[in-house]
């Protein structure tokens, strides 16, 4: 039997001994640091109410992913807005940013205006060339620069060289473009105010959220939790646990890339969140259909989510949970290229064998529960 270890006991983690469990014939073994299985992604529990670290509904464009989950954690088909408040305004816009709410902008003229002459973002180097390329300052500044500024905790938005990652949050898959006239490369929806109207999108009808499919994935393997590994010798697929050197047929990595080599390139840098909880006195706080409020402005907090709209758990009052950006934690990898190319340099070193998968395992802010699923699907099939 050959062994593999699984390096995190997150989605990606879980994910892949599902898919090794599948193949057969291989001894699994799983370490996670914390004392449970899901990281971000369990179900926990305030004021009676199911939440976790952050909104976490289940969204994607691939049917393979939605159907295997689907399949061993029935899901519920949401249909969801996303609102950003505007405080210059003082009003809720949608979120992709809408050209149904940009035409009642009291600005609205001047918007217009820069949309048109807006040269694209061919030549942009950086986020915020990216949207003052493509829609000109008015939205820019609304609802782009105090954003990113305090959600990355930078002082320029110019020191994100990188912008693929805003296209694809930005953007759904397909705008429904009402106009013609609105060039493909402009980040602004001309239809319905749906976030993503062409994506499966659920949540799973358990109250204990996602947290069966973390017991049903790892039910064959070895579970070590509150365990670190001692040492590593990924060139040879070894580690040291519990001080016994232990050596792998493969390793599954989830965690940041850089740990697995004692940092010889340097830390990679990430962002974390401080994540508050709140319960108010009322049985829905939100308007219908509405799961996140951000926030554009100078306040602290980037967005608020009420549970509910993704629970439907049935209470009295409603939980809200109100993320501020910081750095604990290893949430999101940062969006710059010199970070991008440190990691990138891991992974070349990684041997045949090691597999680095999952948001920190990639190191790529992109990629949510889908893509650890199907991550996890990809990495069996090379091994198969």
């Amino acid at each position: 039997m050959k062994t593999a270890l699984i390096i995190g006991g997150g989605f990606a983690g879980c994910a892949s001994a599902f898919q090794l469990a599948e193949l057969g014939n291989w001894d699994v073994t799983i370490v996670e640091a914390n004392d449970y299985l899901g990281a971000g992604v369990k179900t926990n529990w305030y004021g009676g109410h199911p939440y976790t670290f952050g909104p976490r509904h289940f969204l994607t464009e691939d049917l393979k992913a939605f159907e295997h989950l689907n399949k061993h954690v029935p899901l519920r088909k949401l249909s969801h807005k996303f609102y950003t408040y505007v405080e210059q305004d003082n009003d809720f816009y949608n979120f992709p940013i809408n050209m149904i709410d940009i035409n009642r902008m009291p600005d609205k003229e001047i918007i217009h205006k820069e949309i048109k002459n807006a040269i694209g973002p061919k030549e942009a180097k950086n986020l915020e060339e990216y949207w003052l390329f493509s829609v000109g300052e008015t939205i820019y500044k609304k609802f782009i620069k105090s954003y990113n500024k305090k959600m990355w905790l930078v002082d320029s938005n110019t020191e994100l060289d990188t912008f693929e990652w805003s296209q694809k949050n930005e953007l759904t898959s397909d705008r429904n473009k009402a106009s013609e006239q609105i060039p493909d490369y402009i980040p602004i929806k001309d239809g319905p105010e749906e976030a993503y109207e062409n994506c499966y999108s659920g949540y799973p009808y358990a109250n204990n959220g996602y947290d069966d499919y973390f017991s049903i994935s790892t039910k064959d393997a070895k579970v070590l939790l509150n365990t670190m590994i001692e040492k590593y010798d990924i060139p040879n697929k070894t580690v040291y646990l519990n001080n016994e050197k232990m050596r792998f047929d493969i390793i599954i990595n989830t965690i940041s890339p850089d740990t697995l080599f004692d940092f010889q390139y340097g830390e990679l840098k990430f962002i974390g969140r401080d994540f508050h909880k709140i319960v108010l006195p009322m049985k829905e706080c939100f308007p219908k259909d509405v799961f996140f409020l951000y926030y554009a402005n100078d306040e602290a907090f980037t967005r608020i989510v009420e549970y509910k709209k993704f629970t439907k758990h049935e209470s009295n009052t409603t939980l809200l949970g109100l993320e501020i950006a910081s750095n604990k934690g290893k949430h999101y990898p940062m969006p710059i290229k010199s970070e991008i190319e440190k990691a990138e340099k891991y992974f070349e070193i990684m041997p045949d064998g090691v597999f680095s998968i999952g948001r920190a395992g990639k190191y790529d802010y992109n990629v949510d529960i889908d893509d650890c699923i199907v991550q996890a699907m990809e990495v069996a099939d090379e091994i198969s």
